[in-house]
């Protein structure tokens, strides 16, 4: 069955090059129709997000449908920090970030056939000053599995957070206000945007 537009017109579902529930969580909250496909794509060092979320993208043959890669790194005083191995490198982790601003940099590729968009957001968010009780609380609860930077701001992380500047849902793993945008000028009305 197809979907309708803003306008009528039929929707084809955008193409996910992702299986993160996150990302899956998004585009759900904005009402935006996807088929998901696991990318054919293996991350090299040393690449941007950007770089990384076309590699994705690029790795997926969708025909005709628009294709979404989306990949989100977390950098604290230019230093990457990736998924925790167990609840001690969690721990220090979340006080180096303790009171102090970090950023979540995404990069975005959204690309057809015939043309291909490339784009990085990036977000700050600031941590209030964390307690030793407040440290153990947070690691105890586990959510810090499988989380750059060892929290996830939309559950129980929010707890850590004293402020952001600029897109939360970026935070949460795909920036949604730019995907919005680009979905507004590329198929402005089909989606339901622009």
């Amino acid at each position: 069955m197809a979907l309708r537009g803003h306008l009528g017109r039929p929707v084809e579902p955008l193409v996910l090059a992702s299986t993160s529930p996150q990302r899956r969580s998004i585009l759900e909250q904005l009402r935006i129709p996807y088929d998901v496909v696991a990318p054919d794509y293996e991350e090299v060092d040393g690449t941007s997000p950007a770089e990384r979320a076309a590699g994705k993208a690029r790795s997926v043959d969708a025909g005709e449908r628009p294709v979404l890669g989306v990949d989100t790194e977390v950098v604290f005083d230019g230093e990457l920090l990736g998924k925790p191995a167990d609840a001690a490198e969690a721990e220090r982790m979340l006080e180096r970030l303790a009171g102090r601003t970090h950023d979540v940099v995404s990069g975005l590729c959204l690309r057809t056939q015939a043309w291909e968009e490339l784009h990085e957001e990036t977000t700050h968010v600031t941590f209030r000053e964390l307690t030793p009780r407040d440290l153990a609380h947070y690691v105890a609860s586990g959510e810090w599995r499988g989380r750059a930077g060892a929290y996830a701001i939309q559950g129980l992380g929010a707890s850590l957070v004293e402020r952001i500047e600029g897109d939360f849902l970026n935070v949460v793993g795909l920036p949604g206000s730019l995907l919005v945008r680009l979905l507004a000028t590329r198929f402005a009305g089909l989606y339901g945007f622009g």
